[in-house]
This record gives C-alpha cells, sequence and structure tokens, in this order.
C-alpha cells in the first residue's frame, strides 16, 4: 500500500503511517489521539515594568517613567502564545511540534485526525 499524504509544509509530513517534523518522526500506528494546547506568554515582566515605570513618574523622573511604560507596553504586545501538537500514543503523551502560528496548528491537527482516521 502506497503512503497517502494528507499534509507537507516545509519541515512537517503527515501520512497515513508517519508524522515527520523537523527532529523527530512519529509512527501513526502509535498514534491514539492529538489534540491542541495553547500556553499563554508570561506577562509579570511586563506588568512589572509598568509598575517601575509608573514609581519613577510619580517620583518625578517623569521623561524616564514614561519611556519605561512605554517599552513594557510595546513588549507585552509583541507576546504571541505558544501552540503545541500533543500527540497521545501508547508510551503517553508528547509534545510533538510548536508554533506561534494558530491556523497553521489547526491544519496540522486536521491532517493528524484525518491520518488516523484513514488508518481505521
Amino acid at each position: 500500500m502506497e503512503e497517502k499524504v494528507f499534509f507537507e509544509y516545509e519541515d512537517v509530513k503527515i501520512t497515513n503511517s508517519r508524522f515527520l517534523t523537523d527532529s523527530q518522526t512519529f509512527a501513526m500506528s502509535n498514534v491514539t489521539s492529538v489534540k491542541p494546547h495553547r500556553k499563554s506568554p508570561n506577562r509579570t515582566p511586563g506588568v512589572i515594568g509598568i509598575m517601575i515605570g509608573l514609581s519613577l513618574f510619580f517620583a518625578q523622573s517623569f521623561i524616564i517613567g514614561l519611556i519605561v511604560i512605554g517599552l513594557s507596553i510595546y513588549f507585552m504586545t509583541k507576546q504571541k502564545p505558544l501552540y503545541t501538537v500533543i500527540l497521545k500514543t501508547s508510551s503517553g503523551e508528547n509534545r510533538a511540534l510548536s508554533t506561534y502560528q494558530k491556523e497553521y496548528l489547526n491544519q496540522v491537527i486536521d491532517a493528524l485526525n484525518e491520518a488516523i482516521i484513514y488508518r481505521g
């Protein structure tokens, strides 16, 4: 039986028998389920920066305070959530692929589900 390709983009390939990522290969026969995971960015440094900027602003260092607040807000707005594909296999859960692109992750998850159904 010839391998059927469900998804292929750069270093990721999903077929009915394999899931290849940049550094790993998973046998689809061992994959029992797949799920997405979203990790929110750590906002604590940005909040601390804003608090420091406010304290500088009210301590008569207006310009420096505004600069620190501005940089902290900029830093917080540039952070993105990290999306991960989690494969459940006979040996446990594996984080197979991580990306900052939600739509890309959804395409990979859909292709993995198609591959699981196809082999079933």
